[in-house]
């Protein structure tokens, strides 16, 4: 095996190996004159090396109408992307090309092109939770739990091409979160195939960093596929699906020519995460939304599908959504509506009849005021009625401050006070604590 290694790693790429271990080196040691000084001549490489790709295809999940998850570089990672962009941004003496490269360069498949793959971008971050209960029966909650932890890497290809790798541990359960590649040649007309968020509610592609609570709301969670309410998918699914999407942003207005209409139309298994289709029906999922200034959106979503479970019941999913939102100032409005018409699971009988009423619907209403530069608080108004009727509804009031110790780092105590008619006793309180961090 070490003579295998040896005559695979030449003496070029050793060199390269070790030029990275070292620009890793220098940039944590920061803190000296000369340490500074290297800092600030990485920052340069690193913009040359971004300089070569369109702005616009850089970033995975920047847009204006939000479609995937805004991932953000972290304590370590931010020195790792650092050193990586600043290695393909000096003169190589091997005969790897680099985005910065200003030569052609031949490929072996034949083609020819000029600085065809961006710097990849590596990050991670994980949610630590605490939580307690006076729910009757729940002996006081789950206490110290790893909420979740998640790796990710993304980068471009070619200019046009973006792609995002992302995996999740809870746990002790791994798997694989985002797998997708992207075309976006045009801001008008993108398209994407792999494994990534469904295209059915604003919250829903948000980050948990960002959405205001300590957890998403049960619309996005029950009607998005986030452990939907038919009773099939896992809550590890997060809201994603396998399949393929075209999207875009077009009709620019306003001073800041910010796009008027934002559209997506995906089809999707229908199954959730990392399993293949279970039948040959493809579910089909779209939105439009409109931004008639900035910082301001109101869309409406639809999807129709069907879930097939192992012993073929099948279930539909026909459902639409409302959706608003209002960013301004570090204020922050947001507020979905959505009904579903299709059975549970559950709801199939041994007779071959269905029970229950094959409805539900949810709604919720979030307020955040920004207190001061490293404190904003949430209150949201959050309702699931598990078969769109008043006797199945549950209904919770959270109140959530949002401290800001640091960009990569966050605390979130949360006070929830539950109201569930599906209890024989139905008013019970949260208390959450968590801590994010940034990798």
């Amino acid at each position: 095996m070490t003579e295998a290694l040896h005559t695979h790693i030449n003496i070029p790429m050793r060199i390269t190996i070790l030029r990275r271990m070292m620009a890793v080196m220098a940039i944590i040691s920061a803190g000296t004159p000369a340490a500074a000084d290297d800092m600030t001549l990485t920052r340069a490489a690193a913009d040359t090396a971004t300089a070569a790709v369109d702005e616009s295809a850089t970033a995975v999940g920047d847009e204006v109408f939000t479609s995937d998850e805004k991932l953000e570089e972290g304590i370590v990672t931010k020195y790792l992307n650092t050193a990586i962009a600043r290695d393909m941004a000096s003169p190589h003496t091997t005969s790897h090309p680099t985005a910065a490269d200003t030569r052609t360069e031949r490929m072996e498949y034949g083609r020819t092109v000029t600085g065809y793959v961006s710097a990849p971008k590596f990050g991670g971050y994980t949610i630590g939770k605490y939580a307690y209960t006076s729910a009757d029966g729940k002996h006081s909650g789950d206490g110290f739990t790893q909420r979740l932890m998640r790796f990710y890497v993304d980068g471009t290809i070619l200019r046009d091409f973006a792609y995002r790798i992302q995996v999740q541990t809870n746990n002790d359960k791994f798997h694989m979160k985002d797998y997708f590649i992207e075309w976006r040649r045009y801001k008008a007309l993108r398209i994407k195939m792999g494994q990534f968020k469904r295209a059915f509610g604003m919250e829903n592609p948000m980050n948990p960093w960002d959405i205001g609570n300590g957890d998403y709301s049960q619309l996005t969670k029950k009607l998005c596929g986030m452990g939907d309410y038919i009773g099939g998918e896992a809550s590890s699914n997060g809201g994603r699906d396998q399949g393929l999407q075209i999207q875009g942003d077009i009709i620019p207005i306003g001073k800041d020519r910010h796009p008027l209409l934002h559209y997506q139309l995906m089809i999707a298994n229908g199954q959730g995460i990392n399993c293949g289709d279970a039948d040959s029906n493809k579910d089909i999922m779209g939105t439009l939304q409109l931004q008639p200034a900035g910082g301001m959106a109101v869309g409406v979503f639809m999807w129709k599908g069907r879930y097939t479970r192992g012993d073929g019941v099948t279930v539909g999913r026909n459902r639409y959504m409302l959706s608003a939102r209002y960013e301004r100032d570090g204020w922050t409005l947001r507020s979905e509506y959505a009904h579903s018409t299709g059975h549970k699971l559950s709801d199939y009988n041994a007779d071959g009849t269905w029970s229950g009423s094959g409805r539900a619907d949810a709604w919720y209403a979030l307020l955040g005021v920004p207190v001061t530069p490293w404190l904003k608080t949430y209150v949201r108004y959050d309702t699931y009625r598990d078969d769109a009727t008043w006797q199945t509804a549950k209904t919770i009031y959270s109140l959530t401050p949002n401290i800001q110790l640091h960009r990569n780092l966050m605390l979130q105590p949360q006070l929830n006070y539950v109201h569930d008619r599906n209890l024989t006793k139905p008013d019970y309180c949260e208390l959450w604590m968590q801590v994010y961090v940034r990798l």
